[in-house]
């Protein structure tokens, strides 16, 4: 596995290439993780190559991975049979081209619209084109691009991506709960009673936090947590805000299950995995209208959609949650049903029985052939 991020990084690359390598373990798969350093040298009992790495403004907390002629010597020695790629973009695409290089199939998860991401910051947005032409060449060089939503596929392949495919993501049904909701947390955060509306996210510029103004004449009290770049002008702009940093674990399933309604502000998520993980606590969800979010939720079903370009849908839709607690009840039962069966296990399972499988045998009958 070539990952563009992994662990101690908390994100999602990094957090679908940890439940894929411990799905691996698990079923007796031997595995080789390379990864952009500084960082540990294994995880658990498998090996991780720490790439050569560098810091990006903006994403300074975040190192990106260099090209580095130790990943082809790694994988020459670890004989793989098949290469993962993690979001590949700068080592994952030169995995991919150590890869191709020693005959040995690949297929590539696309999880990070890096071009849109790009358009949010002053010193990248220029180049947003040309990071796009850099996606494309990379996935359209590996056997098998793997895309987590319908929207992201369908710009994969409008772009000119061959050999799309749709592969979603799991959710820890083991951590995320309705069963974690702490009513004392809940008086904690809103002692006169109001309801709870949250975003869980990094605060930077491309996840449209700020679009949370929306809400401060609301009846409600509206809950912040994550870390990011923006978080000083963010606490400046939501002053009636209460911002609790970056959680983990069981203190953010019970963060989650606390909640009344959840929301998520940007329109850059191929996925949007917070959105899985409130439907998975009990909780129902706002997004907007456009990437990862149109698959997740189903409007009036599990939650409301927003359209991220007229100002107020937000707010529209959050405020029709509030005013009708027994629709935004049945909404929270229905996503917390719909998500039951997306395991991490499952969908893993899935990406070896059927992906993986498919384009291992794609390669065999490739070496009959010549």
């Amino acid at each position: 596995m070539v990952a563009e991020t992994f662990l101690p990084q908390i994100n999602g690359v990094a957090n679908t290439a940890r439940h894929v390598a411990d799905r691996l373990r698990a079923r007796g798969h031997e595995l080789l993780i390379i990864a952009p350093g500084p960082g540990p040298d294994s995880y658990g009992d498998v090996p991780v190559l720490r790439a050569r790495s560098f810091r990006t403004p903006g994403y300074k907390e975040y190192p990106v991975g260099l090209p580095d002629p130790s990943i082809e010597r790694a994988m020459a020695d670890f004989r793989p049979d098949l290469v993962h790629l993690a979001s590949p973009f700068i080592i994952g695409a030169y995995g991919l081209r150590a890869a191709r290089k020693l005959g040995v199939p690949t297929v590539a998860i696309f999880q990070t619209d890096i071009a849109g991401f790009a358009r949010q910051y002053p010193w990248y947005a220029a180049a947003d084109r040309g990071i796009w032409r850099w996606v494309r060449r990379t996935h359209s060089r590996a056997d098998r691009t793997l895309a987590p939503s319908s929207a992201s596929v369908d710009a994969l392949v409008q772009g000119g991506v061959p050999r799309v495919h749709l592969w979603g993501r799991g959710v820890n049904l083991d951590l995320f709960d309705p069963k974690h909701r702490d009513e004392d947390w809940r008086r904690q955060i809103s002692p006169d009673g109001r309801p709870i509306v949250g975003y869980v996210g990094r605060l930077a510029a491309e996840k449209k936090v700020r679009r949370l103004a929306e809400l401060t004449d609301l009846d409600c009290r509206i809950v912040i947590v994550g870390d990011g770049p923006d978080r000083a002008a963010l606490e400046h702009a939501l002053p009636t805000a209460t911002f609790l940093g970056m959680r983990r674990g069981p203190d953010l399933a019970s963060i989650f299950a606390g909640l009344d309604v959840f929301v998520h502000t940007g329109e850059h998520e191929t996925f949007c995995q917070t959105i899985q993980e409130a439907q998975a606590s009990g909780v129902a969800t706002v997004g907007p209208a456009a990437g990862g979010p149109l698959d997740l939720i189903h409007p009036g079903e599990n939650g409301l959609l927003f359209e991220p370009g007229r100002p107020g849908s937000l707010r529209d839709a959050v405020k029709t949650l509030l005013d009708h607690p027994t629709a935004r009840g049945r909404m929270a039962v229905s996503g917390l049903h719909r998500v039951q069966s997306r395991t991490w296990g499952a969908v893993v399972d899935d990406l070896v029985d059927r992906h993986y499988a498919e384009v291992l045998q794609e390669a065999a009958a490739v070496r009959r052939v010549a």
